[in-house]
């Protein structure tokens, strides 16, 4: 009932759709039948006499009296009270059952939107009948209650990924502790870079996810960029970690303006390079980075990254853009990174109002496509 009251907003409790269409329905009808006798009076009675007497063929002698209007007022008069009384009473109760009829699916959509506030987003409507008003309306909401229960199951796994990432350097800075402290002898040095190796990876998962949440929000300021241009630094900054992994990184394309973060759209291009190169061969892997100022679709600017590697599922690929998911599966290498890398992409790319897609190559590896709009097309 809080919630209910909560959900009113405090407001004054009205008259029901139900009673006002009913009304309004009873309403009409009284209407058209008072037009139809207003045009019965207007084109009939009018223009009968107020006093007439019909006469023999001589036209001398009266042979009876012709009904004149007052006699037709009288007998027509308590007859259209009868019928204005049937109309309303008809009016009244046909309208509630009509209206009833028509707002059931309504009744339906208001009990789903409470179930709904109340945490339940399993359920769907799936209303029957044929496509209307309400099934639009009904479609919709199913379509939203889908997408709110992948978002909240999203959200789950993220907070309950995340909270295992940042337990476990928080677990082993803890074990480090403890041994240096019941063990006085052993080698300090030992312990001091292994804990400066976890903290710094606890620092890179920090900051990842503080770059996640700022996608998110979208509230960052845009100007000209140009992705080739990040391409190349992102390749000239990753290009020790491709040489020490022997990998290839071969780039090509077009002067690519797009409006957005710069700092954002640099994280995205490194977050995809530095993917392909860890999710690689062992050794010979190569990397392709294109960008080309049109795309399939008019005004849109396309970055791809393909690379080499192991084989890919058609059930594998959607999954890599959740966080931590790493590859065909969960990574613990120096290089390996934080699990975030496709996540970040795919939030940056939708704040730039962008589209992702991801595609398994037949010879192994993946091909990662970004399309934004081009700076012109904004």
């Amino acid at each position: 009932m809080a919630a209910r009251t909560r959900a009113d907003g405090g407001r004054a409790p009205g008259t029901s759709v139900r009673l006002k269409l009913t009304l309004s329905y009873a309403g009409f009808l009284m209407l058209a039948g008072a037009l139809l006798l207003g045009a019965v009076w207007v084109f009939l009675l009018r223009y009968v006499p107020g006093r007439a007497l019909l006469l023999d063929a001589d036209g001398t002698t009266p042979t009876g009296v012709f009904p004149v209007r007052s006699n037709l007022l009288r007998v027509f008069a308590p007859r259209a009270a009868v019928v204005t009384g049937f109309l309303l009473v008809f009016g009244l109760l046909g309208g509630w059952l009509l209206a009833g009829r028509m707002l059931a699916p309504l009744t339906v959509l208001t009990r789903a939107t409470r179930r709904a506030a109340d945490g339940s987003l399993s359920h769907r409507i799936r209303l029957p009948g044929r496509n209307d008003e309400f099934r639009e309306l009904a479609d919709a909401f199913d379509t939203m209650l889908a997408r709110l229960e992948a978002h909240v199951a999203e959200q789950r796994r993220f907070a309950a990924n995340a909270s295992h990432e940042l337990r476990t350097p928080l677990a082993v800075s803890k074990a480090l502790l403890e041994v240096a402290r019941t063990d006085p002898d052993r080698d300090t040095g030992e312990v001091i870079d292994r804990l400066h190796a976890v903290n710094t990876r606890a620092i890179e998962l920090t900051e990842a996810l503080l770059l996640l949440g700022r996608a998110n929000q979208g509230t960052f300021a845009r100007e000209a960029v140009d992705l080739s241009l990040l391409v190349e630094e992102a390749a000239e900054t990753l290009l020790p970690l491709a040489e020490r992994r022997g990998v290839t990184v071969e780039t090509t394309g077009d002067v690519t303006p797009v409006n957005g973060s710069q700092a954002l759209l640099l994280q995205l291009t490194t977050n995809l390079l530095h993917n392909a190169i860890v999710h690689n061969l062992p050794v010979g892997g190569t990397v392709r980075i294109d960008t080309r100022a049109r795309g399939p679709k008019p005004g849109t600017t396309v970055l791809t990254v393909e690379n080499t590697g192991g084989r890919l599922t058609a059930e594998q690929v959607p999954r890599l853009t959740e966080p931590f998911q790493r590859g065909t599966e969960r990574l613990h290498a120096d290089d390996a990174g934080v699990g975030l890398g496709l996540a970040i992409v795919r939030t940056i790319t939708e704040a730039h109002d962008g589209t992702l897609t991801l595609e398994p190559r037949a010879r192994g590896g993946l091909r990662v496509t970004v399309a934004l709009p081009t700076a012109d097309a904004n």
